[in-house]
């Protein structure tokens, strides 16, 4: 056996148990929320008939993983693109199943699906979260399908159907599981390290990190609720003119890879200097963070320095985590990077400035004021449009249920393999049924 035979060999161990024959569908797994989820998707699929393998990079992959096929990766990422092109090859993979489409690692898979002709399937939070998450084929939020295609098409080609537009409940029911699961996966992922001393993890500050945030932010929930409710009620009770700023997590692969700003403090520079600079002196600004903020950025320090550095004094509020919508309901406008909290603004016609590349930005819905301007007279969007906009998501990419919670893994497991197992995505349907003898549109096939 030559070297490099040898040295492939070495770098994961298949576990593979019970399989007979060979399927017609064959379906790779690589990284997928943290939790269940994945192990129990998988399941559905075996019992559809399909074969299925999953890639772990850590303890964390393997130790929440039930079921045969297990394939423990331990070389490092710069052998991936060369072991998983000769994995594909061997294996006769017929779909990548991931998690996020801009993770280093999922890159170069998806361009490998790309070359060879593979399905693609790639989840996501929703786009409309709380109440559903993404599912699409070859991208998701910037490099989405939906994102390549005009309002005109996607009106017509829900002509074809009847689409109820449904307005997502005001919960994220998520959010304690959610955390739970991150805090066991990181759990895991420490206790097994040895066994993968290749991994880095795509993101800062570290494994002992990540896992010390997230158990941290389970014990200080009822804290925190505490706090923030008596920060929303100090902002709802003052009866000021204010303008919200949603805010992502500083890891968050979409704020990273599809925006402008290398953290939230550059982000944030920007909004307050623009904010000083166009508001009405009697207006306030709501920095609104995300309801998974850990701190590994803090927001608080942060805040106030931007607040006296711009003489701000007195005009800004934070509120830390939380439900967006009572909040919203009484804003004045709404700014962020690329969140999906902004399709909220939209839904209740707030006028919206995105900075970065989003599924969502759009001439029709997204203002193109500079800041300073958007702040003195904001330009609200085009209401009839986003509905056109948003019937099209619910028809094709929305998937109603979670990753996390018991409940709401069940919920999405009832569609889900069935949208997976189709010779077509929900997105190609509905195109190809409004127009058959069109050609697919190749931004359905996604290179990144």
């Amino acid at each position: 056996m030559a070297a490099g035979d040898r040295a492939r060999g070495l770098a994961y161990d298949v576990l593979m148990t019970g399989r007979s024959g060979r399927a017609e569908r064959r379906f790779l797994f690589l990284q997928g929320p943290h939790g269940p989820f994945f192990a129990a998707l998988a399941g559905r699929l075996r019992e559809a008939g399909s074969e299925v393998w999953r890639v772990g990079f850590n303890a964390g992959d393997g130790g929440l993983w039930r079921g045969p096929g297990y394939i423990a990766y331990r070389a490092g990422p710069d052998g991936w693109h060369e072991w998983l092109n000769e994995f594909l090859g061997a294996h006769g993979i017929t779909d990548i199943v991931c998690y996020g489409a801009t993770r280093p690692l999922h890159r170069q898979a998806l361009s490998l699906a790309a070359e060879r002709g593979l399905t693609p399937h790639v989840l996501e939070e929703g786009y409309l979260r709380p109440y559903w998450v993404t599912y699409e084929r070859g991208g998701a939020n910037a490099s989405s399908a939906a994102a390549a295609l005009t309002l005109e098409r996607m009106s017509r080609a829900l002509e074809t159907r009847s689409s109820v537009l449904t307005e997502a409940p005001d919960r994220w029911g998520d959010m304690r599981a959610h955390m739970f699961w991150g805090a066991v996966y990181h759990g895991l992922l420490m206790a097994g390290a040895a066994r993968y001393p290749a991994y880095r993890p795509h993101r800062a500050p570290g494994v002992a990190r990540e896992f010390g945030l997230h158990a941290l932010r389970l014990l200080e929930m009822p804290y925190r609720a505490i706090a923030r409710g008596l920060a929303t009620q100090r902002v709802l009770l003052s009866g000021y003119p204010y303008h919200m700023v949603l805010m992502q997590l500083a890891h968050d692969a979409n704020f990273r890879d599809n925006g402008p700003f290398a953290s939230q403090a550059e982000f944030l520079d920007v909004v307050f200097r623009g904010f000083a600079a166009g508001a009405p002196p009697h207006h306030h600004l709501v920095v609104k963070a995300h309801p998974l903020e850990d701190g590994r950025e803090p927001l608080r320090p942060l805040i106030r320095r931007l607040t006296a550095q711009h003489r701000l004094g007195g005009r800004v509020h934070f509120v830390s985590g939380g439900k967006l919508a009572r909040l919203l309901d009484s804003a004045r406008s709404a700014v962020t990077v690329n969140s999906t909290a902004a399709e909220q603004a939209l839904w209740r016609g707030l006028p919206l400035k995105a900075f970065g590349q989003a599924v969502y930005r759009r001439a029709e819905f997204v203002s193109e004021q500079p800041l300073d301007a958007f702040y003195g007279a904001p330009m609200p969007p085009d209401r009839e449009a986003y509905l056109v906009y948003r019937a099209f998501l619910l028809a094709t990419s929305q998937v109603p249920g979670g990753f996390y919670a018991f409940r709401s893994r069940k919920k999405l497991l009832r569609q889900l393999p069935d949208l997976m197992l189709a010779a077509e995505s929900p997105t190609e349907r509905i195109l190809s049924a409004q127009d058959p003898d069109a050609a697919r549109p190749q931004h359905l096939r996604v290179v990144l």
